[in-house]
């Protein structure tokens, strides 16, 4: 108890402290004078924890651009939690960093809106390579204001291929085979699913992952909700998944200490084989066996389809974080030399190679490090995007439903009142919004 008491109070005075950073430096980064007389500059890169890759591949492409043109990278993070919140205030203030890395897709009524703060990228050489449906993600009205990197975002359940064989497990291709393949696992002694709670985002996944089973119903619910002609509560697979996120926690499937699990300590949990499952990207095997290399991750863990409420499609997010250049600061050439820069080949190849937890990059000239496997499997699949890049004012609350969720473990809530909290903040933003689908 102690511990996480002590951990909270660090992540808040480490919030308090990524604040003060970014209004100390506020849109101007820092000019200095070298000893040969030139001017040296320093561009303020804001971003949460998430928004950069944990192996540091991007501070390391930062350093070369350093070395190259004298420009210095100042990385300003804060907790993922904060960051929504923070860097709104700061852009409305005009107290933003030079270069904000934010999600995506811009577009959605719920976004930041860039276009109104940040700078008209669509003269850059590098903007017609991307992707195009990466190119919408950070697009409005046909004007591109942001560079991304990652390829298409997919959250399967990683599972560990001996304990299935061992304990004559088939993988689960629907909700009641999920329970059961659970239960025979937490009867022989290990944790079925390894669930990290205390990260926010990530118990949140099965709720709007599984938009396919939306899509099957009616495949113009997306535009109804954006419109406001239907409701939530109208879209019965919402509060299933809800309620069997309950029913699992409830029956032990979570283990005894999800609700203070961290994301970080999934790569141990599986490597020691603690747990069976984990829900993340196929990438994240990589990262297990780039910590703990004798697991074998990307060789004894395999992958299928998140099986909540029936669901058999994968969900399919084509955005991910992004980098935007303040309009306000006093440095946007600069800003824009260090995205030409991130974009030239050899630099994204080094980006590729360097996160371990990347299979592909939305950058068609960049061959996928997918196995020939996965990438069968994935060209077996039904794809659906996903909820939180298709309807308005659901991305802007993920961490909020996060807490939701957990206060629903803890016996707080009920699933029902998690639907309706759900609906009321949607609600809520999209009247703050004055969107006219709320406001006729």
């Amino acid at each position: 108890m102690k511990k996480n008491i002590a951990k909270m109070l660090g992540l808040s005075l480490a919030a308090v402290m990524a604040a003060g950073s970014l209004a100390a430096c506020g849109s101007d980064g820092k000019s200095e004078e070298g000893s040969d007389g030139k001017k040296t500059v320093t561009l303020t890169f804001g971003s949460h924890q998430s928004g950069l890759p944990t192996t540091g591949t991007v501070q390391d492409l930062a350093k070369e651009f350093e070395k190259e043109t004298g420009i210095k990278i100042d990385f300003q993070i804060s907790p993922d939690a904060q960051w929504r919140d923070l860097i709104k205030v700061k852009l409305d203030s005009g107290e933003a960093p030079d270069i904000i890395c934010a999600d995506t897709p811009i577009n959605l009524a719920s976004s930041l809106h860039v276009d109104q703060y940040c700078v008209d990228l669509s003269d850059q050489e590098w903007v017609d390579r991307m992707e195009e449906s990466a190119r919408s993600a950070v697009s409005v009205d046909d004007k591109t204001y942001g560079i991304t990197f990652p390829g298409a975002k997919m959250y399967f359940y990683l599972y560990n291929k001996d304990i299935f064989e061992e304990l004559n497990l088939e993988v689960p291709t629907n909700y009641d085979e999920f329970k059961d393949v659970c239960q025979t696992i937490l009867d022989a002694g290990i944790t079925p699913i390894y669930e990290a709670t205390t990260n926010g985002w990530h118990q949140v996944l099965p709720l709007f992952e599984t938009g396919g089973l939306w899509l099957a119903d009616d495949p113009e619910i997306y535009d109804k909700l954006n419109a406001n002609e239907v409701d939530l509560d109208e879209i019965p697979h919402l509060l299933t998944i809800i309620k069997q996120l309950k029913e699992c926690a409830e029956a032990g499937y979570f283990g005894d200490d999800y609700l203070s699990n961290e994301m970080e300590n999934a790569k141990e949990a599986m490597a020691t084989e603690k747990c069976a499952m984990v829900i993340n990207e196929l990438g994240f095997r990589g990262q297990i066996e780039a910590d703990f290399p004798e697991f074998k991750a990307t060789e004894k863990m395999g992958a299928f389809v998140m099986p909540w409420g029936d669901n058999t499609a994968i969900g399919v997010n084509p955005a991910s974080n992004a980098y935007f250049i303040n309009k306000e600061s006093e440095h946007v050439e600069e800003a824009k030399q260090f995205f030409e820069f991130l974009a030239r080949p050899e630099n994204l190849q080094k980006r590729l190679d360097g996160q371990t937890d990347l299979s592909a990059l939305c950058w068609p000239e960049i061959e996928s490090k997918y196995s020939e496997e996965d990438q069968a499997l994935i060209d077996s699949l039904e794809k659906a995007n996903v909820v939180q890049t298709s309807v308005n004012y659901i991305d802007s609350q993920w961490m909020d439903v996060g807490k939701d969720l957990e206060a629903m473990y803890t016996g707080a809530s009920t699933p029902e009142d998690v639907l309706k909290t759900i609906m009321d903040r949607r609600t809520e933003q999209a009247e703050l919004q004055k969107d006219p689908g709320w406001t006729k």
